[in-house]
């Protein structure tokens, strides 16, 4: 049985991010879009220049999209109101099964908890049967991008809203 989430909105993508920067030539690219569900998903691919072994994707680039994915679950669960930050506390990850580039993935991310000071997420990077590759749970303390990065201005970090016609995700 096939499920099929439908597509509220798409969120932004920075310049130089690893995972969503659409500037940065070795980056990911990933679009994110906020669900009908209130997670965040992402269908993308990553390329052979971010292989460990080869036919595997490397652990840390696993690891950074589900970090990525954590925040932005955030934002989904908002209504797609982009104005909260915060910093990577922990992130556990559990690797199980290879992950290939070239082929298209499934990515989500949800939120667990969320508090005034903190919020956690459970994010997952999935094939198109819907097999679980890799997933995380992630730890989050909210702060404000000026504390973040000084001088940060993130409209003007994260400039892009290319809509692309994604209107649902379906896995079986």
């Amino acid at each position: 049985m096939s499920e099929i989430i439908k597509v509220v909105s798409k969120q932004r993508n920075s310049k130089m991010c690893m995972i969503c920067g659409l500037d940065n030539e070795y980056g990911v690219r990933a679009p994110f879009y906020n669900m009908e569900d209130g997670s965040v998903m992402t269908l993308f691919q990553y390329r052979e220049q971010h292989q460990s072994y080869p036919g595997r994707v490397h652990g840390g680039l696993i690891t950074a999209m589900l970090d990525e994915m954590g925040l932005r679950a955030v934002w989904a669960k908002e209504g797609g109101k982009e104005d909260i930050w915060g910093v990577t506390m922990s992130l556990e990850t559990k690797y199980r099964k290879p992950v290939p580039y070239n082929t298209t993935l499934i990515g989500k991310g949800v939120v667990t908890k969320f508090t005034p000071r903190f919020f956690v997420t459970h994010a997952s990077i999935m094939d198109l049967e819907g097999n679980v590759l890799a997933d995380g749970d992630i730890n989050y303390l909210h702060l404000d991008p000026k504390v973040i990065a000084s001088g940060a201005v993130m409209h003007e970090e994260m400039p892009y809203l290319i809509e692309d016609g994604v209107t649902e995700i379906s896995f079986k």
